[in-house]
């Protein structure tokens, strides 16, 4: 009863439940509590093959999902270190996952950061190798993983004609500017920065469509909506009583907002629907396609950032 009145007040529309047997997905950002955890729990409970991520401790969350599965799917079950704020790592993932041979027919890019939420930052918090952090976990990560693994998604592509890769974004693209991509001139902001980032994974999701629709493989980009999560109390961390007020708060917010497991519907839509249904390049809001901003519909932009990701991860192989 609790779930149904909070779906009414939420407004959340839920994708259809189709089979998934033999269909192969990563799910990265599968902590327990996210989006990411909602989102394998269904596609597992759907007949899905899963590969989840998460930083560390991974092995854990394969437990935890276990423990709410059925046991004819546990061994559907895969699970992987990855920490997309470091190169090495991407890289060490994608050897592993080759190395089991498994087939791979949609990505879903859930992991991602937006730290900072009370705006105290006055200068970028820098990754080990000196990239703006949320960049380096939400776009610059993500990116470098989804390049790797588009030979796997093409492989798949040419048996069944449907690969997929799901950028989950936010509305929060909106703060960010395609002048900034190359010529940063605002002072720096955090919410800017997180937008920022989130708008390179718009313009990436068209790229992909751009260059590997041909291929069958499509992309979707998607605002998953408010949802409680574990995102804003890591961006609250430290904050004091504001962080108190929050945790008390607590059980409010998630009556209002949306369950992970209500959030997770348009990313396990765009990955799952019947692909004559969707509409690949797009944004995606409540399982409908979205407006996204202005900012996103500039395809000279789209395909420099994509050339020079490109280059990035040419030359960082070197």
């Amino acid at each position: 009863m609790f779930g149904k009145i909070q779906g009414f007040i939420s407004g959340t529309k839920m994708a259809e439940v189709v089979s998934l047997q033999g269909r192969h997905f990563i799910v990265t950002g599968c902590a327990e509590g996210s989006l990411g955890f909602a989102t394998a729990l269904q596609l597992l409970g759907q007949g899905a093959l899963v590969s989840v991520t998460v930083r560390s401790n991974s092995g854990l969350i394969a437990e935890a999902l276990r423990r709410q599965l059925d046991r004819r799917y546990h061994q559907n079950i895969h699970a992987f270190d990855l920490d997309l704020a470091r190169y090495d790592s991407v890289e060490a993932f994608v050897k592993a996952y080759k190395e089991t041979g498994l087939a791979l027919d949609v990505l879903i890019n859930n992991a991602g950061i937006h730290l900072d939420l009370m705006s105290r930052w006055t200068s970028p918090q820098l990754s080990a190798d000196g990239y703006e952090i949320q960049w380096r976990v939400n776009y610059l990560g993500t990116a470098h993983l989804t390049l790797c693994l588009l030979p796997l998604l093409q492989d798949s592509a040419a048996v069944s004609g449907d690969s997929r890769v799901v950028n989950v974004v936010s509305q929060l693209h909106s703060k960010g500017l395609n002048s900034e991509f190359f010529h940063p001139q605002r002072p720096y902001n955090s919410w800017n920065a997180y937008g920022q980032s989130k708008l390179a994974l718009v313009h990436l999701t068209r790229s992909i469509d751009v260059h590997f629709s041909e291929h069958g493989i499509t992309s979707y980009c998607l605002h998953p909506g408010a949802v409680y999560t574990n995102v804003a109390g890591k961006g609250l961390a430290n904050t004091g009583m504001i962080e108190k007020v929050r945790n008390a708060f607590a059980p409010l917010e998630k009556f209002l907002m949306k369950i992970p497991a209500q959030g997770a519907q348009t990313q396990i839509h765009c990955a799952t629907a019947a692909k004559d249904v969707l509409s690949s390049g797009k944004c995606y809001r409540n399982t409908q396609v979205a407006a996204a901003s202005s900012e996103a519909d500039d395809s000279d932009v789209a395909e420099k950032l994509w050339l020079d990701l490109k280059s990035w991860l040419a030359a960082s192989q070197e």
